[in-house]
């Protein structure tokens, strides 16, 4: 006797890859386990006013590349008049305007949809930045020496350093030296120049406080440090490290927020609206951009993809009639007949789909045994079977309209060769083993047909199979495990009930 052990773990390993498959894509590209969950997107719009002098104009808005803890959706422009392009440039992302003729007062709108995503992190330099050599005239010189000297001796890393900077120079520890450098700069720019001088490279990032329905809103300054791996955020005033919760950062290593060319007065502000979206679009959205997008099925024509949708419902239907025969013994007309008859139903949904399968093979047994009068060969037989079933199908779709039903229409979703051979199959049955088979057969075959479909017209199933295909791998391995079951059926343990009485 070979031992079993391949074939288990055969099974196991298919069962394993089609959860690690669908984890996987769950994971990476954002597809959700149930239908209908919603994320939260939002929408930010930058608009640009200024005055134009009655000659060419271009303006230039540096706009977000990959800002951490955001993802990147969408990007679209409104400018009526005026030629368009992003242009990408030393690792910076600018949206251009042009017009060959511009005069008055003009506004421009740049909008870009976003979602939070906490594993995205901030563009990683192609070479380590390099500290700005600074310069600074007396007395501001003797002042940031001083103000530096205290700072390291309370630090030991550039992180450190920079939060301790910042305590020194907070309103509420006035000293003589930072009094001097605050007095008639930009605070901000000032604790940049420091850190450079320093040798911690440094630079300001504007970020964008999102709140849902604000309006006219500007961004706000933030410290950015190089510590030798990655850019950190530092709130200036606070010496807090990290972004807040829900701030994007628009502009981080850009010169300039906005450049006017041919304008005048000009200024951009922010106005954004928070927004629910399902998951299920944002992943096919996202599908394209992640290394398991060439093998969704979203690649595919929606004609198609409809096709497969109803597809990959069937494993699951031949699963349940495995099932249903194997472990609970019921008996049904043919193999897989249930599972093309639960097809059916989902078309036409199970009460007008239960009436017009009655009626076409209660119909079809009745000419059936007029053709077995006629003595005629099989295939003759069965070729005229499969006309007249047709004539039924027709018949009962024009009564139906007349009636103002739609039952009879729908059944043209049946199998018509297979309905032919289903009522082959019971009136022989009928000749052989009589009318109580046939009833158990054809009953059996309704109730497993009914359990497959309402395992199949599940939104869950339906969402499930088609946006995890690989989960038919553990289909298969159930399947595959139920092959190998020799036990009693759970329909024959009443066979053993009067031993069970006896023993007692």
């Amino acid at each position: 006797m070979t031992s079993r052990s391949p074939f288990f773990f055969a099974i196991f390993l298919l069962i394993t890859a089609g959860l690690a498959l669908a984890v996987l894509r769950h994971v990476e590209l954002g597809i959700p386990w149930f239908e209908g969950e919603q994320h939260p997107v939002w929408l930010v719009e930058a608009r640009i006013d200024f005055q134009a002098e009655n000659r060419p104009v271009m303006a230039s808005l540096n706009i977000p590349d990959q800002p951490p803890g955001f993802q990147l959706l969408t990007e679209q422009a409104a400018s009526p008049g005026y030629g368009f392009s992003i242009i990408e440039e030393s690792g910076n992302r600018r949206a251009e305007w042009s017009k060959r003729y511009a005069s008055g007062a003009q506004t421009l709108y740049f909008k870009v949809q976003l979602v939070s995503d906490d594993s995205v992190g901030g563009p990683i330099p192609k070479r380590p930045p390099e500290a700005e050599r600074m310069f600074w005239e007396e007395p501001q010189a003797t002042a940031v020496r001083e103000v530096l000297q205290q700072a390291r001796e309370r630090s030991s890393s550039p992180e450190s350093l920079t939060r301790e900077l910042i305590k020194l120079m907070q309103p509420e520890n006035p000293q003589q030296n930072t009094t001097l450098l605050v007095s008639g700069t930009n605070y901000v720019e000032l604790l940049t120049r420091m850190l450079n001088h320093a040798g911690i490279p440094a630079r300001i990032a504007d970020g964008l406080q999102l709140e849902d329905a604000r309006r006219r809103q500007r961004l706000k300054p933030f410290l950015q440090i190089y510590d030798g791996e990655q850019w950190l955020t530092f709130n200036p005033h606070t010496g807090t490290q990290g972004l807040p919760e829900n701030v994007v950062l628009w502009r981080q290593a850009a010169v300039s927020l906005l450049d006017v060319v041919g304008g005048s007065e000009s200024q951009v502000t922010f106005s954004m609206l928070r927004q629910t979206v399902p998951a299920l679009e944002l992943a096919r959205a996202q599908a394209n951009e992640n290394g398991l997008g060439f093998i969704s099925l979203y690649q595919l024509p929606i004609e198609e993809q409809g096709m497969f949708r109803m597809l990959l419902l069937l494993p699951l239907g031949a699963m349940i009639v495995a099932f249903m025969r194997i472990v609970i013994g019921i008996r049904t007309s043919g193999t897989f007949m249930p599972v093309l008859i639960a097809v059916a139903f989902v078309q036409t949904s199970l009460i007008p789909g239960l009436v017009a399968f009655i009626s076409v093979v209660s119909l079809g047994l009745l000419m059936r045994g007029y053709l077995s009068a006629l003595n005629l060969l099989l295939v003759s037989r069965i070729s005229a079977l499969i006309i007249l079933v047709i004539f039924i199908t027709t018949g009962i779709s024009i009564v139906g309209y007349q009636m103002g039903f739609n039952t009879g229409m729908t059944v043209t979703f049946f199998p018509m060769i297979i309905l032919a051979w289903t009522i082959e199959r019971m009136s022989i049955l009928w000749e052989e083993e009589g009318p109580r088979e046939v009833v158990i057969q054809g009953f059996g075959s309704l109730f497993v047909a009914v359990c497959a479909y309402l395992a199949m017209s599940a939104p869950l199933a339906g969402h499930l199979t088609f946006n995890f295909p690989e989960l038919h791998l553990v289909i298969l391995g159930l399947i595959l495990l139920m092959g190998q079951y020799t036990g009693y059926k759970l329909s024959e343990l009443r066979r053993f009930h009067p031993m069970k009485a006896y023993d007692q």
